[in-house]
């Protein structure tokens, strides 16, 4: 098993579905990631109803868009993918692996330090001002 990467995903669902509809959706594709991928999510967020720059071969002109930051072994990302292509609510998605991410929490666990207490030898001290 590879180490796990930081990934970051974009999808947006088709609007001409009911808003449970969406939701379950929204759902489904959490479900994906954590128990078909096995990954994890950092952070998870619904923007919403939002305007296209431009209308799609669809004819759609706005869609829900949902983002998030998870975490799962590269082998199986594709999976995830394949599964996205065949569900014809999503119809458009984008992932990236975030290697500034990996890199920042890289250089934190590096800058751990941990101090080990200096020991003081028992000498007789003069008090100050004698």
């Amino acid at each position: 098993m590879a180490k796990a990467r930081i990934y970051e995903l974009m999808f947006i669902v088709r609007t001409d579905l009911a808003q449970e509809k969406r939701d379950e959706l929204v759902e489904k594709v959490k479900g994906w990631v954590t128990e078909r991928v096995g990954g994890t999510f950092d952070s998870f967020t619904r923007w919403g109803i939002r305007k296209l720059a431009f209308r799609t071969q669809l004819n759609l002109t706005d869609g829900d868009y949902s983002w998030c930051i998870f975490r799962a072994d590269p082998d199986k990302v594709n999976e995830l993918s394949g599964l996205m292509n065949v569900t014809p609510e999503i119809f458009r998605y984008q992932f990236f692996r975030r290697e500034d991410l990996e890199k920042n929490e890289k250089k934190k666990t590096q800058n751990i330090t941990v101090e080990e207490p200096v020991k003081v030898e028992n000498s007789e001290q003069t008090p100050i001002g004698e």
